[in-house]
């Protein structure tokens, strides 16, 4: 159980690195809100598959940790931002 929650929290914090570097301009809250947000949604969502699961099929919950915490990640990132603020970047008014 122990290497499974080590491997549900190095894939929360991949999971919420990866969002921050890949789509840096998506994701205006703090970084140690999306850090923390996909840490503990890993942790959460690899305990209860484990539960669902009875414990034998630990790949399966490492995946749905990943999933858990792609998805609740996904829900901080403000694309409508992003793209507002590259427009004003681009044109300017004269």
């Amino acid at each position: 159980m122990l290497v499974e929650t080590i491997a549900c929290a190095l894939i929360g914090l991949a999971v919420g690195v990866g969002a921050l570097v890949l789509l840096p301009a998506y994701f205006p809250a703090s970084r140690t809100l999306t850090l923390s947000t996909a840490l503990v949604a890993a942790l959460l969502s690899g305990l209860i598959a484990r539960y669902a699961l009875d414990g034998r099929l630990p790949g399966v919950a490492l995946v749905v940790s990943a999933l858990g915490s792609g998805l609740l990640v996904s829900v901080l990132a403000r694309p409508d931002l992003a793209a507002r603020r590259g427009t004003h970047r681009r044109h300017r008014h004269v």
